[in-house]
């Protein structure tokens, strides 16, 4: 027999003792004073509905709460209080625990949403259920709106489809997503559930344009010390299988000398580009004298010039009072390759103008001016990439590495500044170092300290 029902019988029991007591009662009351048993009869009848209308008038109010259990339990009197009470309070346990469980749930959904990797569940129809918000970025998704639709019907990239469809989940997928320019993602899914699928997937974009631009490097590289190393084999065997006059073995080795030093200026380059990719941030504590700097650029500039170009500095570096925080040799081989590029790319006869403009935010600029052939506007974007060249032919015969550039925006930002290119065929090209306020100060400050 379960409790309801043992309940029940107790009281019912309880009101046919109630009522044979009251029955008894008034019948020995009716013999006392001279009542007949009929009355006594009545009196018990009118307790026993007492009883039962205070039951069910009870009975109602605590039904009355159970329909609205959020406000306080009804103050009742004996077994009809103590059941209130047992019944408050495994209803406010339930609801402490159910409060407990959102919690953790919603601390855990915060946790997947502040990930930087996507997260969908799929029921068993391959259906959304949940999308977090990086996913629906990686799959330019809606969140709301999309739910309850086929996943398949969503994402029509071929690659996703025939991994979603061919079951075998023990391997990653790659896909090319289109979200206003190429991306990649990889995509992984596992089963859980009645048939229920867990989608993740991670932007790998940077990843593969790196992947994308060691190989190149590796390839660039190669073909960049094939050719000079092929030209002094073919030399090499020239001297040993052919004998030659005096003024011609002068010219192979002169010829030969020009390779090796475009091969030892290629090794430089890569040397200083790795050096500075892999040297901590420049500390701000060492000052550098821009008039030294300028002096020494215009000085390196003349000698590559060989008087071919008028070499225009602005303003006169002997009335510079500036001072730079940073690495020297790497300020010096940025302005440099600036310089060394205008030079090799001006026509004889046109000036290469080098300016230094303190700004009024208190940074500073460095730029340098030619007057060559210019660059084309869909090669600006590029010229900063590894042994990227407009002209290949045309950057060998000049002598260039095709890193020049490269070492430049290395070395701009790592002292927190920015490259600025500007061209135009026909007028030439402007390179500016836009150095920030907290790299730049008047000399006069340090004398004024110290």
């Amino acid at each position: 027999m379960d409790s309801s029902n043992s309940w029940l019988i107790s009281r019912v029991a309880v009101r046919l003792a109630v009522g044979m007591a009251g029955g008894l009662a008034g019948y020995w009351i009716g013999q006392r004073v001279g009542y007949p048993v009929a009355a006594g009869a009545a009196a018990a009848s009118s307790a026993v509905l007492l009883l039962s209308v205070s039951d069910t008038l009870h009975g109602h109010a605590l039904l009355d709460w159970l329909r609205n259990p959020e406000s306080p339990g009804p103050v009742l009197p004996g077994i009809w209080g103590e059941l209130s009470h047992r019944v408050e309070r495994l209803l406010r346990s339930r609801d402490a625990d159910i409060a407990l469980e959102r919690g953790e749930l919603q601390q855990f959904l915060s946790a997947i949403e502040a990930s930087p990797n996507g997260v969908m569940l799929l029921d068993e129809s391959d259906h959304l259920t949940w999308i977090s918000p990086a996913a629906a970025d990686h799959f330019g998704l809606n969140r709301h709106r999309d739910l309850q639709q086929r996943v398949t019907n969503l994402i029509r990239q071929p690659a996703f489809v025939q991994y979603l469809q061919a079951g075998d989940f023990s391997e990653t997928v790659k896909c090319p997503m289109s979200r206003g320019g190429l991306s990649w993602l990889q995509i992984q899914v596992r089963e859980f559930g009645e048939g229920r699928k867990l989608i993740l997937s991670q932007d790998i974009t940077e990843r593969e344009r790196a992947d994308t631009m060691r190989r190149d490097f590796v390839a660039n590289v190669s073909h960049e010390i094939r050719t000079p190393l092929t030209v002094l084999m073919g030399f090499i065997e020239t001297l040993g299988a052919l004998p030659l006059t005096e003024v011609e073995r002068k010219r192979v080795i002169s010829l030969m000398a020009e390779q090796a030093d475009r091969m030892q200026g290629l090794v430089s380059d890569l040397l200083t580009l790795a050096q500075i990719e892999g040297s901590p941030r420049p500390a701000s504590d060492r000052w550098l004298p821009v008039q030294h700097l300028m002096r020494r650029v215009a000085n390196d500039a003349r000698g590559l010039s060989k008087e071919r170009h008028p070499i225009e500095v602005q303003p006169d570096p002997a009335h510079l009072d500036a001072e730079i925080s940073g690495v020297e040799s790497e300020w010096l081989s940025a302005m440099g390759n600036l310089v060394s590029n205008a030079i090799r790319y001006t026509p004889a006869g046109r000036a290469v103008e080098i300016h230094w403009r303190s700004l009024p935010d208190g940074s500073a600029e460095f730029s340098v001016q030619d007057h060559g052939i210019g660059i084309s506007p869909e090669h600006l974007p590029r010229l900063t990439e590894r042994f990227y060249r407009v002209d290949g032919s045309r950057s060998r015969d000049t002598g260039g590495t095709g890193l020049g550039l490269s070492i430049v925006k290395h070395v701009i930002q790592r002292h927190g500044g920015e490259l600025k290119i500007s061209s135009e065929q026909g007028k030439g090209s402007n390179f500016t170092l836009h150095i920030p306020a907290m790299r730049v100060r008047r000399a006069e400050v340090d004398t004024a300290v110290s």
